[in-house]
């Protein structure tokens, strides 16, 4: 069963930086296009910034110039530097990636998860 399992959040101060992880649990699988989302309580989930499989990036305006998304392809990670934190980038933290096996495209898949809390 195909699972992403993120990492790296927690707790910064503003002007801190944290980076975040996105893998698949087991190495069989691959991860094609990831998509960073967030969700603040009680504000709807919002696109962050998107990697292709080409490494090709956007971002959305409001991370634009603080964060960086990256990609391992030989170690099957995706990663989002978070730089110059701001107390409204605190969220939950979910990655939404492609994955592959050997023969097919599986579909897309969300990670479970992360917490980032910026404290003023």
């Amino acid at each position: 069963q195909v699972q992403l399992v993120e990492s790296g959040g927690g707790l910064a101060q503003t002007g801190g930086s944290l980076r975040l992880s996105c893998a698949p649990s087991e190495s069989t699988f691959s991860i094609a296009a990831v998509d960073w989302y967030r969700q603040a309580p009680g504000k709807q989930r919002e696109w962050v910034a998107t990697i292709t499989s080409d490494a090709s990036a956007n971002y959305a305006d409001s991370v634009k110039g603080r964060f960086t998304i990256s990609r391992d392809n030989a170690k099957n990670i995706v990663h989002l530097q978070m730089n110059s934190l701001k107390p409204e980038d605190t969220a939950v933290y979910y990655c939404n990636a492609g994955v592959r096996n050997k023969f097919d495209f599986l579909g897309n898949y969300w990670g479970q998860g992360t917490q980032v809390t910026v404290s003023s």
